[in-house]
């Protein structure tokens, strides 16, 4: 089958060991499901998995994807959760928690053999490309803020970096569920479409804002981590899921943290309950993922590049026809 995959590790010209062609089909297993792929959407842990991030060498070739919708063996419209554990039915409490491409092959390809488990029913109002962008960026924004960060309507809350997969579908969600959003990005043309999609006021990193908020949605890391720490108001949440611009800041701020006795809370991902529910929130509220282009899978090279390039706002989808 045709799929797109990292054939070598290269952690500084990730791009180069990315390569498109003919890989195995999945085997059929007990426990498991085989699902035709109709649009699988891009994600940074592509670009890392292509610097060896969690994918070391003696993994390889392996087929890269986290996200997916599909139609399962039956002719069921379907989305994948893509965290998988080693029994083939959810995560143990004692085994080692994974994403698709880490220990198992991905879904930039024309089918994807997942854990039975993991397969979701997609709701008939989601189109296969609205659908595969939900299960990475989407979930990780909806358990930031719901599960993480605690906020509810009215809360106040800042999302560094619009533009990225998760930091948009952040501004989306707040905003859908009564929240005062405000967002940065060095870009003014992702300012002003941030604000186009709810949030009250957009600013570039670091600028001042007008109140201190309840709660911080962080994935850009080092360049942004002091003015996360100093949006917040006393007693306050920052939840960070990534760090693209590197994980050392040259200021930890400390002393901030302590004395306004702030949260500072890690979040990966999200259960197959919070998927369900993100699910369930988008088909009655008419919440969609931005989608910022979609190509067929064989030009997957042109949506890494626009990945890796930081110019995408909303999600890159890959389809398969």
């Amino acid at each position: 089958m045709f799929a797109v995959y990292a054939a070598r590790i290269d952690r500084d010209q990730p791009l180069t060991g990315l390569e498109l062609g003919e890989r195995p089909a999945p085997e059929a297993r007990p426990g498991w499901s085989t699902i035709n792929v109709r649009a699988a959407s891009l994600n940074h842990h592509d670009l890392w998995s292509l610097r060896g991030v969690g994918l070391p060498e003696g993994r390889l070739p392996m087929i890269l994807g986290c996200d997916a919708a599909g139609v399962d063996a039956d002719g069921n419209e379907v989305v994948l959760h893509s965290v998988i554990g080693q029994s083939g039915h959810g995560v143990g409490p004692d085994e080692p928690r994974s994403i698709l491409t880490e220990r198992y092959q991905g879904t930039f390809a024309e089918q994807v053999a997942v854990p039975t488990w993991n397969v979701l029913p997609k709701p008939k109002e989601l189109s296969f490309a609205e659908a595969a962008c939900l299960p990475t960026a989407w979930l990780t924004a909806y358990r930031m803020l719901f599960t993480n960060a605690g906020v509810r309507p009215g809360d106040s809350v800042l999302v560094q970096g619009a533009g990225g997969g998760v930091a948009t579908a952040a501004i989306i969600l707040g905003k859908a569920a009564g929240l005062r959003v405000f967002a940065t990005s060095r870009d003014e043309a992702k300012r002003k479409r941030a604000v186009e999609l709810g949030a009250v006021e957009a600013v570039e990193p670091g600028a001042r804002l007008p109140q201190r908020v309840d709660a911080v949605i962080e994935t850009v890391g080092a360049a942004t981590w002091s003015h996360s720490v100093k949006s917040l108001r006393p007693g306050g949440t920052l939840v960070i899921s990534g760090a693209t611009s590197g994980d050392r800041p040259s200021h930890a701020e400390l002393t901030r943290i302590f004395f306004l006795e702030l949260k500072v809370v890690g979040s990966t991902m999200g259960t197959k309950d919070e998927l369900e529910d993100l699910l369930s929130f988008c088909a009655a509220t008419g919440v969609r993922p931005v989608i910022d282009e979609e190509l067929p899978l064989d030009r997957a090279r042109e949506g890494f590049e626009r990945l890796a390039s930081g110019e995408q706002f909303g999600k890159i989808v890959l389809t398969n026809s």
